[in-house]
């Protein structure tokens, strides 16, 4: 039964005169450069004044709240118009499964990337930390919290309470399956069906030109949010915690490079020219360190790639919560590193207890700023070993942390969504080489 192709993003006028003059955008007025000069505008008013640099918080907050408002409805509507026009429905399984093993698969190495590099470099080894004479008071909410560990409760919390509450809460993952049971829904439906997949179409489309508009105030909120970091945390007051800092960026760097590169390289295509395809939204979660801010810019991108809208649509709202590199690195690397600075032994059979542990804490932990800080307090509480008042050691650079772990996360789906789409034989792969070598002019928001 054939397939349908990758849908091309559709043009406005002004990308369409751009493609026919052969004349690229002017780089004055691309995104990036403007997040690039705010961000820089930002960590100047952090090191200049301070107080007023941590002021700024707001803004970077209030464009995480715009995006975040929209990423629900986006992914409702990109999932369920993308598996409706599927001809063959037995494929949304074929390509869930698929992604399902690579997610696990990956995310299984960057645990093990991450334990093997924090035992190396021994980032906490000397610290002697006594926690009796520490301020844990800052953390108690996350102790006393500390989150849902079983296998059991993690898929119980996948079903919503209501139909409006998945929407309401934001959790991708009881979105995604509402989305995809409505899907089938619709498709059994036959043509009874087709005006609702055509007014949920014209939704989407609605929903990208409000994120279109949203991202004009990107640069503000980069600007709030690393103004607020540089002011709050400033250079001088990490000495301390440096080495776990440059450890972990270093140890994201080699996930990438090490791990990811290969991949693409397999796959026939540059991890480096897909980085810098995808670079505005890089510095964005840099400098918000929430990944969830350029989800609806990534699935755009991706299909203008020549991933096929269907697969896209599926593939990455289930890897910002089953596929994140970042996060892992981070989980591993933290969580034993707060044996180190606390003289707690951690054996092998230990470290792989916890490596399984985070097997699953690690997941549904996308998006939100802060999110993987209460997905460690969990796993800490879960396991009993290390003592769980010592994650108030990492409490204040948690957020600079952060600014490793989201775009390694970007960066891993985005590649994860390539590599199943060409499985799946769902990639247009000249126009992936086209658009990526910078021949093509990208897309916009549709």
């Amino acid at each position: 039964m054939p397939v349908p192709g990758p849908r091309k993003p559709p043009m406005t006028t002004t990308t369409a005169e751009s493609e026919q003059s052969g004349r690229p955008k002017r780089w004055y007025r691309q995104l990036w450069v403007h997040v690039l000069v705010a961000m820089a505008a930002g960590i100047l008013l952090g090191q200049l004044d301070p107080r007023l640099g941590v002021r700024m918080q707001p803004l970077g907050d209030a464009f995480i709240k715009a995006i975040r408002m929209l990423i629900a409805p986006i992914i409702f509507c990109t999932v369920v118009h993308g598996i409706a026009r599927m001809v063959d429905v037995a494929r949304v399984g074929r390509v869930a499964l698929k992604a399902i093993i690579y997610f696990e698969v990956l995310t299984t190495i960057a645990l093990a990337i991450g334990l093997a590099a924090v035992n190396l470099w021994k980032p906490g080894r000397g610290m002697n930390v006594d926690l009796t004479h520490m301020d844990t008071s800052a953390v108690q909410a996350y102790v006393t919290h500390p989150g849902n560990g079983s296998v059991t409760q993690f898929l119980a919390n996948i079903i919503p309470g209501t139909f409006l509450g998945a929407f309401a809460e934001g959790n991708i993952l009881q979105v995604l399956l509402l989305s995809v049971l409505l899907a089938f829904a619709l498709t059994q439906a036959g043509d009874r069906g087709k005006p609702v997949v055509a007014a949920i179409e014209a939704a989407s489309r609605m929903l990208f030109s409000v994120v279109a508009i949203v991202m004009w105030a990107a640069p503000l909120g980069a600007f709030g949010a690393i103004a607020f970091t540089v002011g709050k945390f400033g250079a001088g007051s990490l000495v301390s915690l440096g080495k776990l800092l440059g450890g972990f960026y270093a140890t994201c760097l080699i996930f990438v490079f090490g791990v990811l590169w290969p991949i693409a390289h397999w796959c026939g295509f540059s991890i480096f020219q897909l980085i810098r395809y995808i670079r505005e939204e890089l510095l964005i979660v840099f400098a918000t360190t929430s990944s969830e801010t350029v989800l609806p810019q990534l699935i755009t991108k991706l299909e203008n790639l020549g991933c096929e809208e269907s697969l896209v649509g599926l593939v990455i709202p289930t890897g910002y919560s089953f596929n994140l590199d970042g996060t892992c690195l981070y989980l591993a690397t933290t969580a034993v590193f707060l044996a180190q600075a606390t003289n707690t032994r951690l054996d092998l059979w230990q470290q792989l207890g916890l490596l399984a542990v985070l097997l699953l804490s690690s997941k549904g932990a996308a998006g939100v700023s802060g999110a993987a800080f209460v997905v460690l307090a969990a796993t800490i509480a879960s396991t009993g070993t290390i003592p769980v008042a010592s994650v108030a050691l990492v409490l204040g650079i948690h957020r600079l942390m952060s600014e490793g772990l989201t775009p390694t996360n970007v960066i891993g789906n985005a590649v994860a969504t390539i590599v199943v789409a060409k499985w799946e034989g769902a990639l247009d792969e000249e126009r992936l080489h086209a658009v990526l070598a910078g021949r093509r002019e990208v897309a916009p928001l549709r």
